[in-house]
């Protein structure tokens, strides 16, 4: 099963002014943005959270009218705060985040397609940032939700997990997910990005194809940075 999501009039006082908004199954796109610019803010618009305002739906229907376990098999959302001091193993915290009767095993299945099973037994306030993270996606994934929402899932990870991460996220929305992630790097974000969603100062100014999105006058004007010679430099 597939489900678009839309939005109307998603909002957040102060945060993110009014959007209105449509995202298909079978699709990553990227929220990018400077620091502060609303790309947090546009997530929390879309997982439905209380701050934010407007009407947010999941295959026509209102989110805001799910019970919890229906929710967690329609929208997984991961935050970007990866502080976590709870004394709880990492197979535990993840297996949390499954719906009822949802197989066990399935905790295991994603540990182990995120090379994360040789802690699975460890207490998440005794991992890395970077294994605390890898759990914390795992979390999202298990519940093989329709959509993702994920606030910068490549923070804390060395290059060759970040590529991993965003290869398994573009592998989940080949298999019929809708996969929306803010992240900071351009280059990663032109690459495995379908679509790219430009936020500044709480509004939406580019959203598009990538080549589109990031087009030399947007970088230059909302990020101050330019593509020259196979590297950044300041405008």
């Amino acid at each position: 099963m597939t489900a678009q999501i839309t939005a109307t009039g998603a909002a957040i006082q102060g945060r993110l002014e009014p959007c209105d908004l449509a995202f298909e199954p079978g699709t990553v796109t990227m929220l990018v943005g400077p620091n502060g610019a609303g790309k947090t803010s546009l997530l929390h618009a879309l997982a439905g959270l209380p701050v934010a305002t407007g009407e947010i739906c999941i295959g026509g229907e209102e989110i805001a009218k799910f019970s919890p376990g229906r929710r967690l098999r329609y929208l997984s959302f991961l935050g970007a705060s990866r502080a976590i001091n709870w004394p709880l193993l990492a197979r535990d915290y993840v297996a949390l985040g499954l719906p009822a009767g949802a197989p066990r095993e399935s905790v295991d299945t994603v540990l182990q397609s995120l090379d994360a099973e040789g802690f699975a037994d460890r207490r998440l306030d005794q991992l890395s940032t970077g294994e605390r993270s890898r759990v914390m996606i795992a979390r999202a994934l298990a519940p093989s939700a329709l959509a993702l929402l994920l606030d910068e899932p490549c923070a804390n990870l060395d290059p060759q997990w970040q590529l991993t991460i965003l290869e398994r996220l573009g592998a989940e929305a080949a298999g019929g997910a809708t996969v929306i992630l803010s992240i900071h790097d351009l280059e990663l974000a032109r690459h495995y990005g379908d679509r790219i969603i430009v936020i500044d100062g709480g509004h939406i100014v580019e959203d598009g194809p990538p080549d589109v999105a990031l087009s030399a006058d947007n970088l230059g004007s909302v990020f101050g940075v330019a593509r020259k010679n196979d590297h950044w430099t300041r405008v």
